[in-house]
């Protein structure tokens, strides 16, 4: 991880989540979700990176179909800034799903068997109007870091990762709310590694790698690394 710019004032991370969509069929490789950020943009321009963005207030009010496992949702309030609650644990995983939703078109979620709830959200209208509402259960927290200060743009992100089964839509995806990412692929961890990658991502694939290999990688209660710079070194903590 490169240090902080010097000379710049130090903005408030922004609460944020990314979705790993991790696909693994039979006879292939696992395969990753990816897309390549607009060269405008302010933030990691041409990046490959995954779905995912900041937090909207409307992510902690749409009810899901299905909670988060109590394991996960524990993992999301230790260490939160701020009062740790149940409904800002949920509104992380929810803001995942909206931006997979906004950004490539998948569906985290299950078919609504009554009345779809209401939001101002024009994202969440869009995807609760597919007939489905978000599903947490398979959502599974993977990793959490800062970015260092100095950067234009500062996030506490959380690296969420789920099965390719949990997407109702994989292979048709709805058409994209967001310009963010330009067309997604689906890559190999081997073929991630030779694209134009931020160090955080680079560094999420390569343990991604290493926990596909284990027994459980889909384990709710798997430790996690929170990564954050503190003073001038960058720190590693286990959650």
């Amino acid at each position: 991880m490169k240090p902080p710019d010097a000379g710049r004032t130090a903005l408030r991370p922004r609460d944020a989540a990314t979705l790993i969509i991790v696909r693994r069929d039979a006879t292939a490789k696992p395969r990753v979700l990816m897309g390549r950020r607009h060269a405008s943009h302010a933030f990691m321009p041409n990046k490959f990176v995954f779905p995912g963005g900041r937090v909207d207030p409307a992510d902690c009010r749409v009810e899901p179909i299905a909670d988060l496992d109590p394991a996960v949702r524990d993992k999301l309030m230790a260490r939160m800034r701020g009062t740790a609650t149940p409904a800002r644990a949920r509104g992380l995983a929810m803001a995942a799903i909206r931006e997979t939703f906004e950004e490539v078109g998948i569906i985290i979620g299950r078919a609504a068997n009554k009345q779809r709830p209401a939001s101002r959200s024009s994202t969440w209208r869009a995807f609760l109007e597919t007939g489905h509402r978000p599903d947490l259960s398979a959502m599974r927290l993977f990793a959490r870091a800062i970015t260092p200060p100095g950067r234009p743009r500062r996030f506490d992100t959380r690296f969420f990762i789920a099965e390719a089964s949990a997407a109702v839509n994989l292979d048709e995806p709805a058409r994209a709310a967001s310009e963010e990412l330009l067309d997604p692929y689906w890559v190999t961890i081997e073929e991630a590694r030779d694209l134009d990658l931020p160090s955080i991502t680079r560094d999420i694939l390569r343990r991604l790698d290493m926990a596909l290999a284990a027994p459980s990688p889909f384990d709710p209660a798997a430790p996690l690394t929170f990564q954050y710079w503190r003073g001038r070194t960058w720190q590693y903590d286990t959650i």
